[in-house]
């Protein structure tokens, strides 16, 4: 393992969006808490002409507009460690200027490229030629990283020409969220929940990302792509792997990995009915009117904005469990969380007491609030003339109030601090990607042999009522409310 601290870091894409949003606020917040090496240079790198000055005064707008005021100290002290430098990458002349940018690292340089999938090849190949992808050198790969297995092969293929695994980072930023680790602290942690965490005691599992947005700016790269590959591949599948995967032998990126590519390569091949596509239409979201994917797109097409999915683990533990995922846009709130429903009790005592008990549900919430909510069976107070009542009664966790005055950070800054330190245990590795990617082609075959197409939803509504159904069909209720 290349066991350094970066003293240079190289941005690409460094004048778009995500690098505005949340790559530069994530480098002036940790700067500001002094997680940052004193020694570290940060160059940023894409099309657009600037000068240092004009990048500085660019970053310091997006710092300005994105990150919180009371995180922003010593602004001016962050901005001076950056630079920049213009670069074609479809060209090989300008890695060399950029090599000279970069400087000679007095211990190791860290890449962080945020491109369009056409330019990973001739990126990697213009590094290469100018010296930046020696063995001192790790890389950070933002997705998309392909489309398919296929592309997505070959896309590991050129980066693997030039960087070994261990200097490979690829980025899932959910696996950045607080509350995703803490699925792991909840699951081996803790002694009551691992004996229970199988099918003798699990009825299903549901995972849910729902956003409220539509196309927004992403219009021609999400009319490629579609929810499937947008979220089941990479943050969904991530979600379902923490969740099901058995425990590592230690808390590092070996162990956690392996664990997670036997869950994703136990995955049973979906069948026909078991999948439910939808695309929204015009209809309302918070009160607001909003327009159809066909009316945002400015032509018909095919791609779904919505998919449910019934899947199934096919290992010793999962035998049996059903795992529904749904994923869409316009729908009536934003929320990612995980619900693992428990089976009923095998037998109630109360029942000739008229009393009805309900099977215990945890959920676990990871945006837009982190929460753990655990439902448990109680008593109503009073006398019992009539008989016993029972109702369930949440166990709340807040991770806002239980750990007050910790600072809530970007997903990125640990992501972006790890990449720096090279610690892999949040990144994917290429075995992860490529089970995940087999399982989604297989799901994109099924729909290309049984030539199915997107069922239409209301803007605001929770899906096509198919998706209902899909679950409804083995008696259970998506958790909507």
């Amino acid at each position: 393992m290349m066991n350094f601290t970066a003293d240079r870091l190289l941005l690409f894409g460094a004048t778009g969006d995500l690098a505005q949003r949340m790559l530069l606020p994530s480098l002036c917040a940790l700067d500001h808490d002094g997680l940052l090496d004193p020694e570290l240079k940060i160059v940023g790198t894409a099309r657009s002409d600037m000068s240092d000055a004009e990048f500085r005064n660019f970053a310091r707008a997006a710092l300005e507009k994105y990150l919180p005021a009371g995180r922003r100290g010593g602004m001016a002290d962050f901005l001076n460690r950056l630079s920049y430098q213009p670069l074609d990458a479809t060209t090989i002349e300008g890695f060399d200027e950029l090599a000279k940018k970069v400087g000679k690292p007095q211990k190791g340089l860290a890449i962080f490229l945020s491109t369009a999938p056409s330019l990973f090849e001739p990126t990697i190949a213009g590094l290469q030629s100018a010296g930046l992808a020696g063995a001192n050198v790790r890389i950070g790969l933002e997705k998309p990283l392909g489309t398919s297995l296929e592309t997505s092969e070959e896309i590991n293929d050129a980066v693997a020409s030039a960087f070994s695994e261990d200097r490979i980072f690829r980025i899932d930023h959910y696996l950045g969220k607080e509350t995703v680790q803490n699925l792991l602290a909840l699951r081996f942690a803790n002694i009551m929940f691992e004996p229970i965490w199988n099918s003798n005691y699990i009825e299903h599992v549901q995972i849910t990302v729902a956003e409220t947005v539509g196309l927004e700016s992403r219009v021609a790269y999400y009319d490629d792509s579609g929810a499937l590959r947008d979220m089941v591949q990479n943050h969904m599948l991530q979600l379902l792997a923490l969740v099901a995967m058995e425990p590592p032998t230690s808390f590092d990126s070996t162990a956690v990995r392996d664990e997670k590519v036997k869950v994703l390569r136990a995955l049973r091949p979906v069948k026909d009915g078991e999948t439910v596509t939808g695309q929204y239409r015009a209809g309302a979201i918070a009160g607001k009117s909003v327009p159809g994917y066909d009316e945002e797109l400015g032509k018909d097409s095919d791609t779904e904005t919505f998919v449910a999915i019934k899947a199934h683990v096919d290992n010793w533990r999962w035998n049996g469990v059903p795992f529904y995922l749904r994923t869409g846009k316009r729908l009536p709130e934003r929320v990612t969380e995980v619900v693992i429903q428990f089976r009923p009790i095998p037998f109630s005592i109360f029942e000739g007491k008229g009393a009805k008990t309900q099977p215990n549900r945890l959920v676990i919430g990871i945006q837009p609030e982190e929460n753990v909510h655990l439902s448990l069976m109680a008593k109503v107070p009073g006398l019992d003339r009539e008989g016993i009542r029972l109702r369930p009664v949440p166990l709340d966790i807040s991770m806002p109030d239980a750990f007050a005055g910790a600072v809530k950070r970007i997903a990125y800054e640990r992501l972006l601090l790890d990449l720096i330190v090279g610690d892999q245990t949040l990144f994917v590795r290429r075995d992860e990607v490529e089970a995940q990617w087999e399982w989604i082609d297989g799901i994109r075959a099924e729909w290309t042999a049984e030539a199915q197409t997107p069922k239409t939803y209301a803007a605001g509504t929770w899906g096509p009522s198919a998706a209902i159904a899909l679950a409804e069909r083995d008696g259970v209720t998506w958790h909507d409310e």
